[in-house]
């Protein structure tokens, strides 16, 4: 039986020769948690967290994390009982590596230790807190935790904090900035200025391709390194943290440049490219790969129809307008990346809550092309090949089931409209909390949706696709 993975494992650790190992040079344990997390998921650990190790690595101690999950406890005393530590297995063109993670120095759950996030985020040896919470919209639940925090770390004279939104939201340091300051309104304008006035909140973008914790990946860690490793990970080589330049501490744009992340004085042009061409051209695949019975997004994409067909979407639809320095290159890794055979990302992993991530993702570049009179034809086919991932069956007949909070009234959509496109197009687009108020009444957006559906339904999702393609 292997030895958990833990401080006392740690220097025990062998891996294969062609796969290297990295691993925490630095002494944990008396060191402070510097970072409040909140958002314990599988990105952030494959992600800042790993900044944040590097950071570490160099000498730069202040780093360390306290790792908040809000409401589920299996991570957080997973990786308790592991000290912390957990592996990513990197995976990329050059091949294969390995990392142990020591920057995640201890863990708890608000729902269960409230108090402990409370006096986290008051202590004065908290210089940042950052969040991967949803990419849903912020809530009040959130508010009142953060507020509360902040008023104690104001009764504490704890000092200024940087609070980095990192989740999937346009704008999201000042939407949370916004919902902190008018949930403190409520109970203290004095808080809400010292909120306003000693509280950063930085606009930023994060991308990193990390697939969902499987009991495989687990498999691969625990043969690799010799241990049992419960919190194991698996991601892409390529990683991108773009940050905008306003911090409580001035000195932390260097110290953060100095390890790759991006600092500017505008996040907006990034984040827009994310938003609208990995995350929109990923909802895109993942409502194909589910229906025509693809598992993951690399098996998308290894088929030469599907993968012309992504590269058009980006190309003559979605990047057009966008301000993303080098956009081209950008679209050339994105399909590089897609195409990762080992990252295995499950297509309805993606396609989970579709009806709340295709506002943010599709509207934008649809309406962007219909203003400059572009042609919509390929968004067109996203669109109906979601509408068809809502009838919950694949083209082999397969059932799946619909991940999404309104999975009741989409799949019953589909259903009563299964063989009549027009009907399903007008019941869909009536959505107007998908599609907002413009696109519903737009005709040209209307009868391309309708077309695209029609040609699904009649010779089915591949051959409709290759047909846009012309091939």
């Amino acid at each position: 039986m292997r030895k958990p993975l833990n401080r006392d494992t740690l220097q025990t650790l062998h891996h294969p020769a062609s796969e290297p190992l990295s691993r925490p040079s630095y002494a944990r344990a008396n060191l402070i948690p510097g970072v409040v997390h909140l958002g314990l998921g599988a990105f952030h650990r494959a992600h800042q967290a790993m900044v944040f190790d590097t950071l570490m690595q160099r000498g730069d101690r202040r780093w360390g994390v306290l790792g908040v999950a809000m409401h589920s406890t299996q991570v957080a005393d997973d990786l308790a009982t592991q000290d912390g530590l957990y592996s990513v297995q990197i995976n990329d063109y050059k091949g294969r590596t390995w990392a142990v993670v020591g920057s995640v120095l201890h863990t708890c759950v608000t729902a269960r230790e409230r108090e402990k996030v409370v006096a986290a985020l008051a202590s004065p040896a908290t210089r940042w807190v950052t969040l991967t919470v949803t990419e849903k919209g912020y809530g009040p639940e959130l508010a009142d935790l953060l507020v509360e925090g902040f008023a104690a770390r104001r009764a504490a004279d704890a000092g200024a904090i940087t609070v980095a939104s990192c989740d999937n939201l346009n704008d999201n340091g000042r939407k949370l900035q916004a919902l902190c300051v008018d949930h403190a309104q409520q109970v203290d304008d004095s808080l809400a200025e010292w909120i306003h006035t000693r509280c950063f909140f930085p606009n930023s973008m994060v991308d990193r391709i990390v697939p969902a914790a499987t009991t495989e990946r687990l498999h691969e860690a625990a043969e690799a390194l010799g241990v049992t490793d419960r919190c194991a990970l698996g991601t892409e080589g390529f990683w991108e943290w773009v940050i905008e330049n306003h911090f409580a501490d001035p000195s932390d744009a260097a110290v953060l440049a100095g390890v790759g992340v991006k600092v500017v004085t505008e996040v907006h042009p990034f984040e827009q490219a994310k938003l609208c061409m990995l995350n929109g051209s990923h909802s895109a695949l993942a409502c194909i790969g589910a229906v025509m019975g693809l598992t993951t997004i690399s098996d998308c994409v290894a088929k030469p129809n599907i993968r012309a067909y992504v590269h058009a979407l980006i190309t003559k639809e979605i990047m057009l307008g966008l301000a993303r320095p080098h956009i081209a290159d950008y679209r050339d890794a994105l399909i590089a990346r897609f195409a990762n055979p080992t990252l295995k990302h499950s297509v309805h992993q993606i396609a989970t809550d579709n009806s709340l991530k295709i506002p943010q993702r599709w509207p934008p570049s649809i309406k962007a092309q219909l203003s400059r009179g572009g042609e919509v034809d390929h968004l067109a086919l996203a669109a109906a090949a979601w509408m068809r991932y809502c009838l919950g069956e694949d083209e082999q007949g397969k059932a799946y089931v619909l991940k999404d909070p309104n999975s009741a009234e989409l799949q019953a959509t589909a259903l009563l409209h299964r063989h009549d496109a027009c009907a399903a197009v007008k019941a869909f687009l009536g959505m107007h909390a998908i599609w907002g108020n413009e696109l519903p009444n737009d005709a040209i957006w209307t009868s391309r949706v309708t077309h695209w559906l029609q040609r699904v339904q009649a010779i089915g999702l591949g051959q409709a696709i290759a047909e846009l393609s012309g091939s």
